[in-house]
């Protein structure tokens, strides 16, 4: 059974620095790629962020240059680097894989940037 479990959300003021991670298991982690996503209240739900198996990164534009996704396969476990972090970044936010077909979630965690 695939598992994705997300961590490392919290309250922080504008300028600071948070790193999530996200676990995953019943995988075979090294061949996956992941995304992160993350939703507002009131809005959809956007990606932030993917990391290929080889490797590949690729960002949405508003986090370009402030956050970094990368992946340990050792660990099974992806993460989000997010510095100079703004209010318009207070998300849920999730980590994302597909399966076989199947895409698969955790449950999410929460982040607040107080301006």
């Amino acid at each position: 059974q695939v598992q994705l479990v997300e961590s490392g959300g919290d309250l922080v003021q504008a300028g600071g620095s948070l790193r999530l991670s996200c676990a995953a298991s019943g995988i075979i982690f090294s061949i996956s790629a992941v995304g992160w996503y993350r939703q507002a209240p009131g809005k959809q739900r956007e990606l932030v962020a993917t990391v290929a198996s080889g490797g590949r990164l690729n960002y949405v534009d508003s986090v370009k240059g402030r956050f970094t996704i990368s992946r340990d396969n050792a660990k099974n476990t992806v993460y989000l680097q997010m510095n100079s972090l703004k209010p318009e970044d207070t998300a849920v936010y999730y980590c994302n894989t597909v399966e076989r077909g199947v895409s698969y979630w955790g449950q999410g965690t929460q982040v607040t940037v107080s301006s």
